[in-house]
C-alpha cells in the first residue's frame, strides 16, 4: 500500500484509572485518539483511531471488558499498569510507546519504537514495535513455510491460491492477524481485531534511525489490538482463547479418514452416483476404514445449460435420487460434506429474489450489483456473478435456509469452499441490515461508510461459517454441527470447527512445508486441521511419497485424501488419488490407516483439551520445552519441518525426501523437573526397545520406505489412549439424517501404550490425563470427562492405576468404561509384570504380533474408588506426562 504516514506526537491526557489510559493529539486533519487498558491477568488492549479512521466498525472478535483490579502509578508522562506479575509501561512523553515486561526481568518482553509507534498512514493505521532478531515468531495463521517467521514480510489477506508454492506463496487462505513472538525469557501476541487487508513485516525491513523494527500496516481505519502476554506458548494460546474464544468440538467421527476428490462428483457417463457407489464398494473390497466424504461442487452444477455451479441444488442426472444416496452411504458408517459456495451465477433459480433484495454486493459506480469473473462454470472455467452480502438479512436467511434444507436431506456437514472474498473493488458496498448477527462493539463517530474495504472482505467468510452453523442446528439441534472452511478469520472458527491448507501441490517440498503450516495453524486457533494429504494439483504421488505423506498425515489431527489433479483427458473431472491406486504398497497404507483408527481416542482427548485449554495436538518440539537452550539456538527446530509433538507424548519425525534412509531428531529435554527420563523408538526393529537420552540429536533409520514407517518417539513416562482400527458408533448418538450406522462396531474398547523407564522410576509416578465425552454433545450444559492413567515401573514389574478427576458421571456412561475392562500395551521386549495399585496383577494376554505384551485391567470399584471430587480444575498445562 502507499505509504503515507503521520506521527502524532504532542498527546494529552483525556482521562485515566486504575486500568485505563486514554490520550489525545492533533495532526493534519483533526483529532488522534489513543488508549490502553488492562482487560484480564496478560490481557491488554490498546485502541488507536481518528474521526477518518474508525475503529473496526465489526470486529473478528467480542469486546472483552475488564475485570482486573490492577496497581497504578502516573507520574507526568509516563503511567506505570501492573496486573500480577506484568508491568505495562506508557510513555507519551512523544508519540505513545507501550512496553511490557515481567516483574522479575530487568528487559522489556515486548516495545514499541520510540517516536515512531501508532501511525497514521493514509486511510489506515501502522503499528511499530522493537524487533528481537534472536526471538521465534510465529501465527498469521497459515504462511507458507517455514514455521519460523522472522525476517519475512507477509500480506494479511486472504486468496484462492489454487497450486500454491508451499515455500514462497503469500497471502494463503486465511486471515489471522496474531502474531506471537517466543523467547526463552516469555512469549508475547499481538492481535488486531480488524477484517480489514494488512502487512506484517516481521524483521524483514531495518532503518538506520529507528534500528529493528517489526510493524503491522492495516489498510483501512483504526487499530484495536490486543497485547498477549505469557511465560510460555501455552500461557498465551490460553489467553488467544479468552480473547476469540476456544476451539470448538469436532464430533468424533471427523477424526477418521475422509476421502474425497473432485471426479467423483463431477461423473455424466456413468453418473456420479454409480462412481461414488463403487468407491465405497472398493472401500469394503480393500478393507480400508473410511468415516467421510467430502463431496465436490460437481453435484450442484446444473444438468442443462448454462452448466454453472447453483449452490444448494443438485444434478439430477449425477444424483437422480440424493436421499437414497446419502442413506446408502450412511448404512456404510460413511457421513457426507457437500460443497458450498457464496456466489451465484444469474442462471440460478434464486438469483431473481436475491437481487430483489439487494443481497449481493452493490458498485456505487454504476449503481448496480457488483459482478466479477466467478469459478462457477465447469472444471477451470468461469463465468460473471455476484458474491453474497452476508451483512443482509435476506441473503443470510437465504444461506441458513438452503444449508438446512441439505441437512433434511441427508448431508451431514457443510464445506464453506471459494470464500475468500477476492473481490474486485474494495468501494463496493453493503447492506448492513442484518446487525443480529454481527460482532458487537462500541463504534467510533461518525458512523463509518458501508464500503466492503473499512469492514473487510474477510467479514463475509465469518458471517458464512455461521449461517452454515446455524443451517445444521435449526434441523439437528441435539447434534454438533460440523462446518469445514477453506478461508477464516479469529472469529470465523468460532462457528466452523474445522480447516485445512487449500489447494496445495504433490511435491516432496509441499509435504514437508506441511508441518510447519499445521504448526503455524495450530498456533493460530485452528486446531481440527490439516492437508490434502498426496497433494490436491500437480502431478500422481509416486508410491513412496503417497505412503510417506499418509504415515505423516494419520499424525494430523485432519485426516483426508481429496484432490482435482488437473487432466489434460478431461479438465472437467481430473483425478483422482486412492489409497488403492498402488496395488503393491495397499498393505502399508491399510496398515496406515488403520493405526490412525486406533489414534483417534488419543486426538480426540487432545481436541477437547484444546476446547478446554487452547493448546494445539500438533505442536513445536520447543512447546513445554522452554529451558531446553537447544530449541531456540536450532533454526532448523525453530523452522518445524522436521518434527513435531503430537501431544506431549509423541514425537513425530518426517521423511521428506525419495529414498531418505535416516532421519534427524532432536530430543528435547525438561528443565523444570529433575528427572528426564529420555525417549522410546516406537519404531524399533524387532528385539528388545530402543531408548535414547533426552538433549541430544539423534540419527533415525527410516529405511528401506517400502517396509519401514516414519520414525515415531514416545517420552519415556507418556501414554497414548487408543481404540479399535475400524470406524465406531456410540449409542445414544442422534439419528438425525439416516447418519446413526448400526451396523459399525460400538465404540467400546480402549487401550493405553504406556512407556516405562528402562529399569525403575525409582519410586516416582508418571501421571498421564486425557479427556473424553459422548463425540457429538454440545451446549452450555454439555460436560466432558478428565481421568488420568498413573504407573510407575520397578525392575521386575509395574503399577497402573486409572483414576476419574473430574465429571464422572460422564467417564462413566462411556460404552468402554461400561464394558469394564481396559488394555494396557507395554513397549516391544518388555515382559515385566504388570499390577493393579492394590498390589494384584493385571491379566496377561500374551504378546501380540507386534510384540507388545498386552495386559487387561478390571475397571472394579476398586479403581472407581480412587477417583477425585468432580470439582477437580483442570490442570492448566492440559493433558500432562508430569513426573511426581
Amino acid at each position: 500500500m502507499p505509504q503515507r504516514e503521520q506521527v502524532p506526537t504532542k498527546w494529552t491526557t483525556t482521562s485515566k484509572h486504575e486500568a485505563h489510559v486514554s490520550l489525545e493529539a492533533g495532526y493534519t486533519h483533526g483529532w488522534a485518539h489513543f488508549t490502553f487498558e488492562a482487560v484480564r491477568e496478560g490481557i491488554f488492549r490498546t485502541q488507536f483511531w481518528s474521526s477518518k479512521h474508525p475503529l473496526p466498525p465489526y470486529p473478528n472478535v467480542e469486546h472483552l471488558s475488564s475485570s482486573v483490579e490492577p496497581e497504578f502509578d502516573a507520574v507526568d508522562n509516563c503511567t506505570k499498569i501492573t496486573v500480577k506479575d506484568v508491568e505495562a509501561t506508557i510513555n507519551f512523553a512523544g508519540a505513545p510507546v507501550v512496553s511490557l515486561r515481567f516483574k522479575d526481568q530487568a528487559n522489556s518482553i515486548h516495545a514499541d519504537v520510540p517516536d515512531r509507534s501508532y501511525v497514521i498512514d493514509g486511510e489506515g493505521c501502522a503499528h511499530y514495535m522493537v524487533h528481537d532478531r534472536k526471538a521465534l515468531h510465529v501465527g498469521l495463521g497459515e504462511k507458507a513455510a517455514p514455521m519460523d517467521l522472522t525476517a519475512r514480510p507477509f500480506i494479511l489477506s486472504a486468496t484462492d491460491c489454487f497450486g500454491y508454492d508451499a515455500h514462497r506463496t503469500d497471502p494463503m487462505y486465511k486471515h489471522i492477524p496474531l502474531l506471537i513472538k517466543a523467547t526463552p525469557q516469555g512469549v508475547v501476541g499481538v492481535f488486531s481485531t480488524s477484517h480489514a487487508r494488512g502487512f506484517w513485516s516481521v524483521g524483514s525491513e531495518i532503518d538506520g534511525l529507528w534500528g529493528h523494527f517489526k510493524v503491522y500496516r492495516q489498510d483501512y481505519g483504526g487499530l484495536a489490538e490486543y497485547l498477549l502476554i505469557g511465560r510460555t506458548l501455552r500461557d498465551v494460546m490460553r489467553l488467544y482463547g479468552q480473547v476469540v474464544g476456544f476451539p470448538l468440538l469436532s464430533p468424533r467421527w471427523a477424526f477418521g479418514y475422509i476421502s474425497g476428490g473432485y471426479k467423483y462428483c463431477a461423473k455424466d457417463d456413468p453418473p456420479s452416483h454409480v462412481v461414488l457407489d463403487e468407491f465405497a464398494r472398493k472401500l469394503v473390497e480393500h478393507d480400508i476404514p473410511c468415516s467421510a466424504h467430502q463431496m465436490s461442487s460437481g453435484y450442484s452444477i446444473a444438468d442443462t445449460e448454462p452448466k454453472v455451479r447453483n449452490v444448494f441444488t443438485w444434478n439430477k442426472h449425477r444424483f437422480p435420487d440424493p436421499e437414497g444416496f446419502l442413506s446408502r452411504f450412511h448404512k456404510q458408517g460413511i457421513r457426507l460434506l457437500t460443497n458450498i459456495k457464496p456466489f451465484i451465477l444469474s442462471s440460478h433459480p434464486d438469483f431473481e429474489y436475491l437481487k430483489s433484495k439487494n443481497a449481493l454486493f452493490s458498485d456505487p459506480s454504476t449503481g448496480k450489483m457488483g459482478t466479477m469473473k466467478l469459478w462457477s462454470a465447469g472444471g477451470g472455467e468461469s463465468g460473471l456473478g455476484g458474491h453474497i452480502d452476508f451483512t443482509n438479512k435476506a441473503a443470510f436467511d437465504w444461506w441458513v435456509k438452503g444449508v438446512a434444507n441439505l441437512k433434511r436431506q441427508g448431508v451431514d456437514s457443510m464445506w464453506n469452499d471459494n470464500n475468500e472474498y477476492t473481490l474486485p473493488d474494495d468501494d463496493w458496498t453493503m447492506s448492513l441490515d442484518n446487525l443480529e448477527h454481527l460482532p458487537s462493539h462500541a463504534t467510533s463517530e461518525p458512523k463509518p461508510s458501508n464500503h466492503i474495504g473499512l469492514y473487510g472482505r474477510a467479514l463475509h467468510c465469518e458471517l458464512m461459517a455461521k449461517a452454515s452453523a446455524l443451517g445444521l442446528q435449526s434441523v439437528a439441534p441435539n447434534e454438533r454441527p460440523f462446518v469445514l472452511t477453506r478461508s477464516g478469520t479469529p472469529g470465523t472458527f468460532r462457528y466452523a470447527a474445522s480447516s485445512w491448507s487449500g489447494d496445495n501441490m504433490t511435491s516432496w517440498a509441499a509435504m514437508r512445508a506441511s508441518v510447519a503450516i499445521s504448526l503455524n495453524a495450530g498456533l493460530s486457533g485452528m486446531h481440527n486441521f490439516g492437508h490434502d494429504i498426496g497433494g490436491f494439483e500437480g502431478p500422481q504421488p509416486s508410491p513412496e511419497l503417497l505412503l510417506r505423506w499418509i504415515q505423516l498425515g494419520i499424525h494430523q489431527p485432519r485426516f483426508a485424501i481429496n484432490c482435482f489433479k488437473t487432466s489434460p483427458q478431461d479438465n472437467q473431472a481430473g483425478e483422482v488419488i486412492e489409497p488403492w491406486m498402488y496395488p503393491d504398497i495397499l498393505p502399508q497404507v491399510r496398515a496406515a490407516i488403520q493405526r490412525r483408527y486406533e489414534l483417534i481416542p488419543y486426538l480426540y482427548s487432545l481436541s477437547l483439551e484444546g476446547h478446554l485449554t487452547g493448546a494445539p495436538s500438533v505442536r513445536w518440539v520447543g512447546w513445554d520445552h522452554e529451558g531446553d537452550p537447544e530449541v531456540w539456538a536450532s533454526q532448523i527446530l525453530k523452522n518445524g519441518e522436521e518434527q513435531f509433538w503430537l501431544g506431549d507424548t509423541l514425537l513425530v519425525g518426517c521423511a521428506t525426501a525419495p529414498g531418505q534412509q535416516e532421519a534427524r531428531m532432536y530430543l528435547p529435554r525438561r528443565t523444570d523437573s529433575p528427572f528426564d527420563y529420555g525417549y522410546i523408538n516406537t519404531k524399533s526393529p524387532p528385539g528388545p526397545q530402543q531408548y535414547f537420552a533426552s538433549g541430544q540429536w539423534v540419527t533415525i533409520p527410516v529405511g528401506p520406505w517400502r517396509t519401514t514407517s516414519i520414525p515415531v518417539l514416545a517420552r519415556v513416562g507418556g501414554a497414548v489412549i487408543t481404540g479399535i482400527n475400524v470406524p465406531t458408533r456410540t449409542p445414544g448418538e442422534p439419528r438425525t439424517a439416516m447418519a446413526y450406522c448400526e451396523d459399525l462396531a460400538e465404540d467400546d474398547e480402549r487401550a493405553v501404550e504406556i512407556f516405562p523407564p528402562k529399569s525403575s522410576s525409582h519410586g516416582r509416578v508418571f501421571k498421564n490425563v486425557f479427556y473424553d465425552d459422548d463425540g457429538y454433545g454440545h451446549g452450555e450444559a454439555h460436560k466432558i470427562g478428565r481421568f488420568e492413567l498413573c504407573y510407575g515401573a520397578g525392575h521386575e514389574s509395574v503399577t497402573v492405576g486409572l483414576h476419574i478427576l473430574e465429571n464422572r458421571e460422564v467417564i462413566e456412561r462411556l460404552p468402554w468404561w461400561r464394558k469394564g475392562t481396559l488394555r494396557v500395551i507395554m513397549p516391544q521386549g518388555d515382559d515385566r509384570v504388570l499390577v493393579a495399585e492394590d498390589g494384584s496383577p493385571l491379566a496377561d494376554e500374551g504378546a501380540g504380533t507386534d510384540g507388545r505384551r498386552r495386559w487387561t485391567m478390571t475397571l472394579s470399584s476398586n479403581t472407581r474408588s480412587q477417583s477425585q471430587p468432580h470439582d477437580v480444575p483442570p490442570k492448566s498445562n492440559g493433558t500432562s506426562n508430569g513426573v511426581q
